[in-house]
This record gives C-alpha cells, structure tokens and sequence, in this order.
C-alpha cells in the first residue's frame, strides 16, 4: 500500500524483466519521493460483502493475494 507501484504515472518508463523478477520504474529518487510525499490512499472500491472481506484479510502479490496465515 503506497509502494513505489502506487507512484507510477503516465509517460514513467517501465522495464518488466520476468528472468530476473524485476520491475523497475525509471523515475528518479527525488522525484519519488515528492510523489510519495503527495499520495494519498484510494478509497476502498468495495464496502460490503465478499469482495470488502478479502480485500481486508488479503496479503500482497507479492506474498500470493491469499488470506491464509
């Protein structure tokens, strides 16, 4: 929540390399960081119900988005 990805914008090179289980935004540290500096969390999409209930107990993808422990 609030990683680099978040701070992705439009025009930002991506390089995806699936070998090395890399991806790297060409954004410079500084800029970054202003970014992080003015993000702000999006609402939840979902309020209630089954979806609400996972995207409350789900871990990261990059953990499997599982909800075991």
């Amino acid at each position: 929540m609030g990683g680099n990805l978040a701070l992705v914008a439009d025009g930002d090179v991506i390089t995806i390399d699936a070998e090395k289980n890399l991806l790297l935004v060409d954004v410079a540290a500084d800029e970054l960081d202003r970014r992080r500096a003015r993000w702000v969390a999006p609402p939840p999409k979902f309020t209630k119900g089954v979806l609400y209930k996972y995207y409350k107990t789900v871990s990261s993808a990059s953990e499997g988005c599982v909800t075991d422990e």
